[in-house]
């Protein structure tokens, strides 16, 4: 099984260009963590996550550094934290070397790659652009669709089948794509993800249901507190 058959499709990016509070309110309204930054090309320039955002968290008025640490640490430190704090634009706070993958890397790769790395997710790419998001989320939840085999590489005929089953849930009113994911073994899907309403995941089931060459579609999705995001 390759991160192509795993990954999250429907990618929210943003622009280097772009500022601060653009990327809160895109993580805010996706229930997301993290914003892999794009150019107009869409190549990978950067990531901004959580923990980028949380460190401008600081009160203005707290405490100085010490004026010898601040020589032993050197001053390009300091300017580079007074920027990463202050700035509102996104490439000053993004995190410019992201570790990435490309759709053929086998999935047992990238576990092995956000293990080591201690990292939540990695961007995957197709000649440079972004074109989906594994996470430990994605990994897990492949695990648990096929708990009594091994990740076994799909089909060529199972592969086209999630590419149609994509465009479906495209069609879905009001759904959260970036929020839903899905494998497909034999015809047989597995959904999982979260949706608003029990209408809307009924929807999404019978998306998924209409796209030819789907045998049996298993929907479990759950519910997001309005105030909360995803990994």
């Amino acid at each position: 099984m390759l991160a192509k058959d795993i990954m999250t499709t429907n990618v929210v990016t943003v622009q280097p260009d772009a500022t601060v509070d653009d990327a809160v309110r895109l993580m805010l309204d996706h229930h997301i963590s993290a914003v892999p930054v794009v150019d107009a090309q869409g190549h990978i320039k950067g990531l901004v996550s959580e923990g980028d955002l949380i460190r401008r968290v600081r009160t203005t008025d707290g405490p100085r550094r010490s004026w010898w640490l601040e020589i032993l640490g050197g001053m390009n430190e300091s300017a580079r934290d007074f920027v990463k704090l202050r700035s509102h634009r996104i490439e000053d706070v993004m995190t410019r070397d992201v570790l990435s993958a490309e759709e053929d890397t086998p999935v047992a790769d990238i576990a092995r790659l956000l293990e080591k790395r201690r990292i939540k997710r990695v961007p995957v790419l197709r000649a440079g652009r972004v074109v989906g998001i594994v996470s430990r989320a994605n990994l897990l939840h492949a695990l648990s669709a096929i708990p009594n085999e091994a990740l076994q590489v799909p089909s060529d005929d199972d592969r086209d089948l999630r590419k149609r089953i994509d465009e479906a849930l495209k069609e879905v009113p009001g759904a959260a794509v970036n929020l839903i994911n899905y494998t497909v073994d034999k015809g047989n899907v597995a959904v999982w993800g979260v949706a608003d309403s029990d209408f809307e995941e009924k929807a999404i089931r019978v998306a998924v249901e209409n796209v030819p060459g789907v045998r049996t579609v298993e929907v479990q999705m759950g519910r997001l507190p309005a105030w909360s995001y995803g990994i």
